[in-house]
């Protein structure tokens, strides 16, 4: 799995993501299929940082209601990745 699969996305428009950054912490979305070896190795070498830990949560799909349709919002998985002492990713520096 190439390093660009692994990490789909950053969470960053939710109140817990914001504050665990506050503790060196980042959460992504990452392929299902992703180990937590695999996440902390993308994120190393993608963001040029170090890595302390992984932890990863599979949230399972929800159905949803608008007026008469019902959905499903579907399910994937997150990582929480906790950095060394005085790591800092760049691009999620606020301003």
């Amino acid at each position: 799995m190439r390093l660009y699969d692994v990490i789909k996305k950053p969470v960053l428009n939710t109140e817990k993501a914001r504050d665990l950054m506050q503790n060196n912490e980042f959460v992504f979305i990452v392929d299902r299929r992703a180990n937590k070896i695999e996440i902390k190795k993308a994120v190393e070498e993608l963001f040029e940082v170090k890595v302390k830990s992984v932890n990863v949560l599979n949230v399972k799909a929800k159905t949803a209601r608008s007026r008469m349709t019902m959905y499903t919002i579907p399910s994937y998985k997150k990582a929480i990745v906790k950095l060394a002492e005085g790591q800092v990713i760049k691009a999620f520096e606020q301003n």
